[in-house]
């Protein structure tokens, strides 16, 4: 097949379009035209009044050899790429099972990986299976109870569950290992519009059922699951001048013997950090953001971004992403912005407040949402430890809580009192989305100085890009502290710990990857690394295809 992109048509344009646009671009007539695939849709807004939708096509024609000869040159028109995903290695009989900590996006696919080349993967995870943890995670939402072990971050699904579900990144892997993440989802269950939108999302309520499906896919491959199981030390052992790891020491005071452990615990696992600072892995610290949640009205996003056009069901919730680098050197940017979503409890601890946005397939919710945020720096801002940063994360967390009243409702500002520095005592027209509900305060007590003067100073800018981004009835709600891991735990060429052989820094946690398709396309690499230290036989994996 050929590969046809940047084929543009109007939004409106009618279904006999698409293969006449490509028979003109191939310079073919119809007769010529076997079949096409829409391979990916876009949508191109910039000229809100003339929008456009974008084609990546693959066509079969009658001589495609002469075809592709004529436009040898053209970069637009190549051989349609081969996306299978290939095994790198198939277990031996005898294989040693590896351990997988965390069943978020990361550990769920190195597991899935694990077990479809025959390893019968054993996963750990300190919360509790999605239905269980769903039910968790709205006990805080709607009753201020707060689960420690299973809510938005822990349990099964990771803290992906409960959010946008977006489905992109800007990764970049000549592997197409994007493309099984999103062809194992399909199979679980998600649309099969995920495989060709530009931007595809799911929505938290699809994810709960393909995460119950993919976990059943495991266990039928001989992977077991282990929930409501912390894994709180290491057994490491030194040996021929070398760290190695031997065990897991469980919260229940039990032990389970391991020689390969993918480490996929998630951002928010902060205990389990420290405990890994404590048994001696090598982690160094990374720079994140700080900010609030920050809610408008999704028409008035819609109508800035498609003009008369918005409402169109081709086009969708209308998204956004702006940035703007301050006079006092911060970046502020816009962060997971959930179109038609909500803005959700997020916290893992008690006695703090975080926040997170989440959206459902629909995206058919009133308000849209994103991070607000302000880019910080270890050695700006949290020198020395390695895990400072966790200290300066949990400190604006606190001081979230006590603003919000100490009984898990979130602080929230009018973005009109906030550019005056004055406190809100009502909030106005927009009704923000936060449950279990908000307390107007001043959201300047909640935050660093520097990023309160930066926010500021954005807002007007973000206003001539986005018009209604700052009206003053626009909601602030605080705080946003989860953007990204504070931590990396620093690995090498072949994905383990620089000074821990056997251990598998994985996915967001760890530090190497942001939203669910990174770090699902990072848990498929660990997972192939790990077979190929095992020993595996890798002769007849090389043909292998994944079904």
């Amino acid at each position: 097949m050929i590969r046809l992109t940047e084929l543009s048509l109007p939004l409106h344009h009618a279904d006999e379009a698409l293969p006449a646009a490509i028979c003109r671009r191939l310079r073919i007539t119809p007769r010529e035209l076997v079949r096409h695939v829409v391979a990916r849709r876009a949508h191109d807004a910039r000229d809100k009044g003339d929008i456009k939708l974008v084609y990546s096509v693959d066509v079969n024609v009658r001589d495609e050899a002469a075809i592709l000869n004529r436009f040898r040159k053209d970069r637009q028109v190549q051989r349609t790429p081969d996306t299978r995903y290939r095994f790198v290695a198939q277990a031996p009989e005898d294989a040693a099972r590896p351990v997988v900590i965390g069943a978020g996006p990361c550990g769920l696919f190195a597991g899935l990986i694990l077990a479809q080349m025959g390893y019968r993967p054993i996963i750990l995870d300190r919360g509790k299976v999605v239905r269980e943890r769903t039910k968790d995670t709205w006990g805080l939402w709607r009753r201020s109870v707060l689960n420690p072990e299973s809510n938005v971050q822990f349990g099964e699904g990771g803290a992906g569950t409960f959010s946008d579900g977006k489905l992109y990144s800007r990764i970049k892997d000549g592997r197409h290992l994007d493309r099984k993440v999103l062809t194992e989802f399909v199979k679980a269950g998600a649309p099969p519009e995920i495989l060709t939108e530009a931007h595809p999302h799911i929505g938290t309520f699809r994810l709960v059922t393909m995460v119950e499906s993919m976990r059943a896919t495991i266990e039928e491959l001989g992977g077991e699951y282990r929930f409501s199981t912390r894994v709180d030390g290491l057994d490491v052992v030194e040996a021929a001048g070398e760290r190695r790891i031997r065990g897991l020491h469980l919260h229940d005071g039990g032990y389970l013997a391991a020689s390969h452990v993918v480490l996929a615990i998630g951002h928010s696992a902060r205990d389990s950090f420290a405990m890994l600072q404590a048994a001696g892995v090598h982690v160094e610290a990374k720079p994140f953001s700080i900010g609030v949640r920050i809610e408008h009205p999704q028409g008035w996003i819609d109508r800035a971004r498609f003009g008369a056009n918005a409402g169109h069901p081709m086009l969708g919730a209308a998204e956004y992403h702006i940035s703007h680098h301050c006079s006092n050197g911060r970046t502020v940017y816009s962060f997971c912005m959930c179109p038609g979503g909500t803005v959700v409890a997020a916290t893992s601890e008690e006695g703090r407040v975080a926040t997170n946005g989440m959206s459902q397939y629909s995206r058919n919710e009133r308000n849209a949402n994103s991070g607000f945020v302000v880019a910080i720096d270890p050695a700006r801002d949290y020198p020395g430890d390695p895990l400072a940063g966790i200290a300066l994360q949990r400190h604006w967390e606190e001081r979230a809580f006590v603003a919000g009243g100490s009984c898990y409702k979130a602080p929230a500002q009018r973005l009109g009192d906030f550019l005056a520095g004055r406190a809100s005592t009502a909030l106005g027209s927009i009704v923000p989305s936060y449950k279990p509900g908000v307390t107007p305060t001043d959201l300047a007590e909640c935050l660093p100085d520097f990023a309160v003067a930066a926010m500021r100073e954005a807002v007007p800018v973000f206003g001539r890009q986005i018009p209604g981004y700052d009206h003053p009835d626009v909601v602030m709600t605080g705080v946003e502290t989860r953007t990204s891991s504070p931590v990396r735990f620093t690995r090498d060429e072949a994905f383990q710990s620089l000074n821990t052989r056997g251990l598998f820094p994985a996915g967001e946690g760890a530090g190497y990857a942001g939203g669910i398709l990174s770090a699902a396309v990072d848990g498929i690499k660990v997972a192939e690394a790990v077979a190929l230290s095992m020993g595996a036989s890798t002769a007849d994996a090389q043909s292998a295809v994944a079904a």
